[in-house]
């Protein structure tokens, strides 16, 4: 690990009233009930209401001017969102949503402005969920459909920068485990931009002590939810890579752009996450002051100047290929001014 700059300043927030922003926000959240992964019924209800939510379409693809194609890619289905002129890379992203509710079309809001900013083509990974299926097979859905993208002839030469939210990041960052086994295709990729993963399926300690006053999440509930997704393995096995992608070997990995809010009990995962990725890769972590999980869809201006610089940083890392990494380690652990 080298150039490390631990206690380094983040971006954001940009003064004060950015700041008091994010903590008005945080006391209407503290009213609202936590997302509970205790029984597979409340997924499967909460997953109907987001399929009626989202007939009629996009609104996002509207506004850019952008269509969704839904496919099949090695029998793992995926919805792509190209950009109106040539691709210049590809986009791989990986949908949050606690391994039991969610699809590729909730992203949209996202992969649309990164397809229009980027000039960069889309796929969303449509994986089976956790509520019917083993977390195993999760796991192949991912890494079925990278290899599929890696292997199409529409994406030949192009670099391919990951991206995954939550449940997402972990499924990206054990994706990308997985795929050491054909470094050929590993060597395509040329980012992974992750924002508050899980990396270690047994609770790192600030999942363990998270308390009942924790935002958005269940905090006192982590641990057992994380033990519902794998319920016949012991803490020994969870811990296991890709399974649990923090204890992985991060040799030839891409740099990465990590977020985390300062708030959220899985800070830790991307905080350890980012010292062991250091050790191969240059890798950008950002903890951000007073933020929970999910800050990205919340309507602040510090949720927008993170989704600006990702875009930014997407944009770096495909225009860099064919270039030399850069062997900077930037880790910021800011705290409110």
């Amino acid at each position: 690990m080298s150039n490390a700059n631990w206690g380094t300043a983040t971006p954001w927030p940009q003064g004060e009233r950015e700041l008091n922003e994010v903590r008005a926000f945080n006391r209407k959240l503290a009213w609202l009930p936590r997302f509970k992964i205790r029984n597979r019924l409340t997924p499967r209800l909460i997953q109907a209401l987001l399929r009626v939510s989202q007939i009629g379409g996009s609104g996002a693809l509207r506004k850019f001017g952008l269509k969704a194609e839904r496919k099949l890619i090695d029998n793992v289905p995926v919805r792509i969102i190209r950009p109106n002129g040539p691709a210049k890379g590809v986009v791989l992203d990986f949908h949050g949503g606690g391994w039991v509710i969610g699809n590729a079309q909730m992203d949209d809001n996202f992969n649309a402005a990164i397809v229009d900013t980027c000039e960069v083509t889309v796929v969303s990974v449509d994986y089976r969920l956790a509520v019917s299926t083993p977390i195993e097979g999760l796991l192949q859905d991912c890494l079925n459909a990278t290899r599929g993208v890696l292997s199409d002839a529409e994406f030949a030469g192009l670099p391919v920068v990951v991206v995954g939210e939550s449940a997402g990041g972990h499924l990206a960052a054990a994706t990308l485990l997985a795929l050491k086994q054909w470094p050929e295709l590993l060597q395509r990729i040329s980012g992974a931009l992750l924002y508050y993963g899980v990396y270690d399926l047994t609770g790192t300690p600030s999942v363990r002590s998270a308390p009942a006053d924790t935002l958005v999440l269940d905090g006192p509930g982590m641990v057992e939810a994380l033990r519902l997704l794998t319920p016949e393995l012991t803490d020994e096995q969870r811990r296991q890579p890709p399974l649990s992608p923090l204890y992985g070997d991060f040799s030839g990995f891409p740099p990465a752009l990590l977020f985390a809010g300062e708030l959220d009990p899985l800070r830790d995962d991307t905080l350890d996450i980012a010292k062991r990725w250091a050790q191969s890769a240059p890798v950008e972590m950002y903890l951000l002051p007073s933020s929970p999980h999910g800050f990205i869809h919340f309507p602040t201006a510090i949720a927008q100047g993170v989704l600006a610089y990702s875009r930014k940083w997407i944009s770096s890392r495909i225009e860099a290929v064919g270039s030399p990494n850069a062997s900077s380690f930037s880790v910021s652990l800011s705290s409110p001014t």
